[in-house]
């Protein structure tokens, strides 16, 4: 049974993956009590349009979908918290929201870096093609990233603002101040997709060292016949969740300990 008091936690999923893939995810956090939901990605819901030269949306356009999510919450239960968990691109999503839209009471990021190629094995050369020259080329061609592409099918002005993160390290999205709620930031061990440096310049760019906790999901702590890969951590989520459960009730003390110190 849902404990009313305890958090909402919306999920934003990974690039090019929809919302049915988390329903493990929301299981999970459902059996310990807590309320979450996956949020809808663009494209990739059934019946709804996918990208094309028609169909075209951006960052700013994703991180309205969240913000909108936030505010629907919050109606729904004012006395809630609300946390924003997101996934890979998901992540990146969710701290855009936390910087440049009323923000949620936390942020939960999995598998998210800032993908900035030099931070990858051989200087991310790889990375850096793809990101500025072949997003580029293909999204003019199609009017969109299609398949097989990373991340097709994929909209042309997302993917290219993707492709211009991984060439420059810059998000596509304000961030002149770091993010001040509450932040679990859990990396993957051996997640090629986010490697130890990508999520380093993450964390350290676009959170305030305060606020933030770090946790490495290290391949010893998974338990058999799960897994921490970049994508199938989800299938089996249980130490995930049990992470982010400990991690708000800590985070809650510690706001509860600094209220009755300063005596508010």
């Amino acid at each position: 049974m849902t404990d009313p008091g305890a958090p909402l936690v919306l999920i934003s999923p990974a690039m090019g993956i929809g919302s049915r893939y988390y329903r493990p995810l929301v299981e999970a956090f459902e059996a310990r009590g807590w309320a979450a939901r996956a949020l809808p990605r663009r494209g990739f819901e059934p019946g709804e349009p996918a990208a094309s030269r028609q169909h075209d949306w951006s960052y700013g356009d994703e991180i309205d979908d969240t913000a909108r999510a936030v505010a629907a919450a919050r109606a729904e239960a004012p006395g809630r918290p609300v946390i924003v968990l997101g996934h890979s691109l998901g992540g990146q999503l969710a701290v855009g929201h936390q910087l440049n839209r009323a923000p949620a009471d936390g942020i939960v990021t999995v598998g998210t870096c800032l993908p900035y190629h030099r931070d990858y094995p051989y200087r991310g050369l790889p990375l850096a093609l793809m990101g500025g020259v072949i997003v580029p080329a293909l999204t003019a061609l199609f009017g969109h990233l299609p398949k097989p592409a990373f991340g097709g099918p994929g909209a042309r002005t997302l993917m290219r603002e993707w492709g211009r993160m991984a060439v420059t390290g810059r998000t596509p999205f304000p961030a002149a101040a770091p993010v001040e709620t509450p932040a679990l930031v859990v990396a993957l061990q051996g997640d090629r997709l986010a490697p130890p440096a990508a999520v380093d310049r993450f964390a350290g760019r676009l959170f305030a060292a305060g606020s933030l906790t770090r946790w490495l999901y290290r391949r010893e702590d998974v338990p058999e016949g799960a897994s921490n890969d970049h994508i199938y951590w989800v299938r089996s989520p249980g130490p995930v969740v049990d992470k982010i459960l400990s991690w708000w009730a800590a985070s809650a003390d510690q706001t509860s300990s600094v209220k009755t110190a300063d005596g508010s």
